[in-house]
Order: C-alpha cells, then sequence, then structure tokens
C-alpha cells in the first residue's frame, strides 16, 4: 500500500487511484482552455461583433479560479 500522492489518502494498489489522476488532467486541461479561449476566438479583433452575453460568458470562463476547495 502506498499513499495517493494527489489526494493523500491510502492507496491499495501502490499507486495514484485512477480517479485523482483524471481529476487532476481534466482540471490542466481546463487551465489550458480557459489561457486560450480568447486567442482561439481572437476577442481582441472581434470584440464588438458579439454579443453581450457571450462577452459575458468569455470573460467568466477567461477569470482565473478562485480558489473554494
Amino acid at each position: 500500500m502506498k499513499i495517493c500522492s494527489i489526494c493523500q489518502k491510502i492507496s491499495g494498489s501502490g499507486e495514484d487511484h485512477l480517479d485523482c489522476i483524471q481529476k487532476r488532467r481534466v482540471e490542466l486541461e481546463d487551465v489550458d482552455f480557459k489561457s486560450q479561449i480568447a486567442e482561439k476566438l481572437e476577442l481582441s479583433k472581434n470584440s464588438q461583433d458579439l454579443g453581450v452575453e457571450v462577452k459575458a460568458i468569455l470573460e467568466h470562463l477567461s477569470r482565473e479560479k478562485d480558489s473554494d476547495d
């Protein structure tokens, strides 16, 4: 048995828990997506063409995630 390096709980398999590994992968992908979304949509060039609702959603997605965990 080993301690999972992600959640710090006992792992019966001797490795990190699969769900912990997947959660970390998804969180890292989410951060990458949020940082690249403005560039992908070229907001700096076409910001006047977007509706108010779309602008609000994109601004929300591009903000840093608060550490509520």
